[in-house]
This record gives structure tokens, C-alpha cells and sequence, in this order.
């Protein structure tokens, strides 16, 4: 089922239905039932993650934040992932949650918080080596969908967009992160076990793969293979001019038909997802290095040179109220648009994906402009503020951005606001969602949600680890 289409439909009456999956109990004032999916029906389980859980139950004072992070933290493993082991290698396919089809984003970071346990715990690693291996499957399949079936005769509800749609593809939207997300994971796992052997010759050809989409859609000479329409109501789930959308002056940042809610693009050159990327191609030479596999290192530094001079020519905008910040999609015409979106790669999210970005004057500048009222996708009300997006409706907050702002502060202050409002967006049910309503936060969409769950999971286990008072 299509996002969207799934966050029209659910109501609070269906919200509670699939609930009943884990216990049908919803909290009520200070009382915390076990809303978490049976032992005995769990689809993994990992030592690691149930000692992590135990630890900051007991170590915590605040228990209703305590109570969400044993129910959000291990949701990915508990509901979304099928491990199994072919021809002697681990291979793991994970869901989103309500929409049974794994996306390329999605499961890397559903997955991503589990990292630093897996040094320890043998068959968590082993889950997160078959995540790797199931990406590099996908990528081999078609470099440019960004959501995929286990079954690979499955034929998507969306069979019939104008693109090149295989059997066991559930949707072929083009989005430069869905090509990056699984490099970081894979980079990820490498440097918190020191394991290179899932880059084998397949990960090197799904690389190889990774570089000739990004240098087709840098769209140096026309306009390249990919093209997407769709039959919809919705403007947001087609690309226009015949499916390549609005055009753009070829200055070397790479082009994405949609953005990471799955919704087109106005200008192409997405600039959070173009720093990622350059991010990526980095960590992919330090992965080549380390396997010992034959890519070409000296084509992937020009095509960062390009990217990184396309970023510094066209992606800033200089405003009176915040100085020089960066936009978030622009054309190379001198077009550009200004707003965040909730979903990550977005432009608060750039120094979570990029470190080194955390102390550049124009990203801090950014950060402020998503952060207020000139970001025409900031929502604040009474249940809570925060960036929402198109893909959703306005008024919409995603718990995301919030667990990403406090990801991304090293104000206490900030910090402590940001759980605060996790605290009270969940509705009663123990789990975040996609989005709740800016003054009513029982109204929300996507009950089951992993990526939302597992975000908030990783954000207070930062905060516990680094700044224990603010959870007391």
C-alpha cells in the first residue's frame, strides 16, 4: 500500500485495531501496560539489546520515557525483520512496519542504532551483515527503486507507473539517498566490528552500480534512462515534463526525482541528499580500501570534486533574518527552494549524517531557519512543535524531526524539550508514529512505524549515555 493512501485511511479506530497485535491495552495517566509484541512472537531477539533495555529501566528515573524506550528501541527487531541464511551467508529483509516491502532508507536505519552492540552480540551482527547483503541484492536489481519485496514475483499495486517496473519491485522512485543510506550502514558496520568481508566482488559491482546511476543523473550529457510518471491525484507522486522533471543547468550535483518522503521534487539538485552523497563516496573509498576491491578510487574523487563544487556554487542563499543558509533544492538557474522536510536526508539532519557539518556557520544558520515559522513546514501548537512536510498535510509534525533536533543539539535546554514532547506525542499507545496533529496528538497517522520507533530509541539511549540527568 502506498504511504500516503495508508495515512489517509488510518483513524484512531483502525489505529487501535492494529494495536491489538501487541496487547490492545493503551496507557492511561501514569499506568504503563505491556504494549510491547509477546516474547514468543517476536521475529528476532537479541542479548545485547534486552541487556541495553534492563540497564535503562532500572538506571532511569523518568519510567514513562523508560516504558517508550522498551517498547520503541527494539521494534525493528521485534516486527520487521526475516532472518535467514542462504548459501552459507546471512541475509535479512526488513519491512517499514504497516507496508510489507523493505526501502532501501528505511532499513538502514531501523537498523542503524543496533551498531554498537553488535561487536558482542554474535547474531546481531549477523542480522545486520544480512541487511548489507540483502542492500546489495536490491541495488544489483535496479540501482534506481527505492523500495523492494522479498518475493521476487511479487507484482506492486504500482505496476502500472510509467517507468521501468520489474516483478518484486514495490516502487521505482529515484532518490539519491536510497543509493547512500546503505553505504553508511555498511561503512557503519565496518568500523564497529572491523569485518570486511561482506564487500565482496557482488557489493563491489552493486558500487560500480551506485557511481554509474549518480553519473547518469549529474545529467552532464542529457538527461540520462530514468524516467517516472504516475496516474494520481496527488502532484507530489508524479514528476513531471514527461517524467524528468523541471530542468536543471548541469553544474555537478546529481539529480533526484523525489525526496526521502517519497514525494517528487520541485528542483532536482536536493541539496541535504547531495551532501550525502559526497559523505557516501567517501566512506565507499575507505570500504574499497579496506576489502581490497578494485574500484576505481580516482573517478570517485572527481565525482565528489563535482559535487562539492555544484554545492558551493548554487546550494546557499543569503536572508536578512538568518544570514547565508542552505536551501533546500535548487536548479543551477539561480531557482531555489526554501523549507525542511521532516524525513532524513533533510537540511537539520545534515550534521547527524555529517558530523564535520556541525560547527559550519551556514548549517547552524540553517538549522535556526527549519527551527522557526519561515519554514513553512515548522508546526507549532498545542501538543508540540516540529517539521512536518507535503507528504502528510500541513499541521503535521513528524516525532522524526523532533528525535533529529535532539539529536543534533548540544543545548540541554533543547534537548530536554525534545523528550518532553516525544514524552506526550505517543497518544497512550507506547510507540511513536509518523505524524500527530500540531494540537491534538491522538490524531496521527502510521501506528506501526519502525524507522519513527527505533530514531527515538537511538536519541534517548544518546541522552542517557551522554547527559543521564536530563531522563530523571
Amino acid at each position: 500500500m502506498n504511504r500516503r493512501r495508508f495515512v489517509q485511511q488510518t483513524t484512531l479506530a483502525t489505529t487501535a485495531l492494529l494495536l491489538s497485535r501487541y496487547t490492545g491495552a493503551w496507557a492511561t495517566d501514569k499506568t504503563y501496560p505491556t504494549v510491547r509484541i509477546p516474547e514468543k512472537d517476536r521475529n528476532f531477539k537479541s542479548a545485547g539489546v534486552e541487556k541495553l533495555i534492563a540497564e535503562v529501566k532500572q538506571n532511569i528515573g523518568n519510567k514513562e520515557i523508560a516504558w517508550l524506550f522498551e517498547n520503541c528501541f527494539p521494534n525493528t527487531l521485534d516486527t520487521t525483520v526475516d532472518f535467514e541464511m542462504n548459501n552459507g551467508q546471512p541475509d535479512t529483509y526488513v519491512i517499514t512496519g504497516d507496508i510489507d516491502a523493505m526501502w532501501l532508507r528505511d532499513s538502514s536505519a531501523q537498523v542503524w542504532p543496533y551498531l554498537d552492540l553488535c561487536k558482542d552480540d554474535e547474531p546481531l551482527r549477523q542480522l545486520i551483515k544480512g541487511v548489507i547483503n540483502r542492500h546489495v541484492q536490491c541495488i544489483l536489481k535496479d540501482p534506481y527503486a527505492n523500495a523492494f519485496y522479498k518475493d521476487q514475483r511479487k507484482k506492486s499495486p504500482w505496476n502500472n507507473d510509467i517507468t521501468a517496473m520489474q516483478r518484486g519491485i514495490h516502487e521505482r522512485k529515484w532518490e539519491i539517498d536510497s543509493l547512500c543510506y546503505p553505504i553508511r550502514l555498511a561503512h557503519g558496520y565496518w568500523k564497529a566490528t572491523g569485518d570486511a568481508s561482506p564487500f565482496d566482488a557482488q557489493w563491489a559491482a552493486a558500487m560500480k552500480l551506485v557511481l554509474k546511476t549518480f553519473k547518469e543523473q549529474q545529467r552532464m550529457e542529457g538527461k540520462g534512462p530514468y524516467s517516472f510518471m504516475r496516474r494520481s491525484e496527488y502532484g507530489t507522486d508524479t514528476v513531471p515534463l514527461g517524467g524528468y522533471g523541471y530542468p536543471v543547468r548541469p553544474n555537478g550535483m546529481i539529480c533526484s526525482a523525489f525526496r526521502p518522503s517519497d514525494d517528487a521534487t520541485i528542483y532536482p539538485y536536493l541539496v541535504p541528499s547531495n551532501y550525502f552523497a559526497f559523505e557516501s563516496l567517501s566512506q565507499m573509498i575507505s570500504l574499497a580500501q579496506a576489502a581490497k576491491q578494485p574500484l576505481d578510487t580516482a573517478a570517485i574523487e572527481e565525482m565528489m570534486k563535482q559535487i562539492a563544487t555544484g554545492l558551493g556554487n548554487d546550494s546557499k542563499v543569503k536572508l536578512d533574518k538568518f544570514g547565508e543558509i542552505f536551501a533546500y533544492e535548487v536548479n543551477g538557474y539561480g531557482s531555489c527552494n526554501l523549507m525542511d522536510d521532516a524525513n532524513v536526508p533533510s537540511l537539520l539532519s545534515m550534521s547527524y549524517l555529517i558530523p564535520s557539518l556541525k560547527t559550519d556557520t551556514t548549517y547552524k544558520n540553517t538549522r535556526k531557519f527549519v527551527l522557526s515559522g519561515e519554514n513553512p513546514f515548522f508546526f507549532k501548537g498545542k501538543a508540540g512543535e516540529g517539521i512536518g512536510g507535503p507528504h502528510v498535510g500541513v499541521d503535521n509534525i513528524w516525532p522524526i524531526s523532533i528525535a533529529m533536533r535532539g539529536l543534533t543539539s548540544d543545548n540541554e535546554q533543547e534537548i530536554k524539550q525534545c523528550i518532553d514532547m516525544l514524552q506526550k506525542c505517543h497518544a497512550g499507545t507506547g510507540f511513536m508514529h509518523e505524524s500527530f496533529h500540531k494540537d491534538d496528538a491522538t490524531q496521527f497517522t502510521r501506528p506501526w512505524f519502525a524507522w519513527a520507533n527505533t530514531l527515538f530509541g537511538e536519541f534517548i539511549w544518546k541522552v542517557y549515555r551522554e547527559r543521564p540527568a536530563l531522563l530523571g
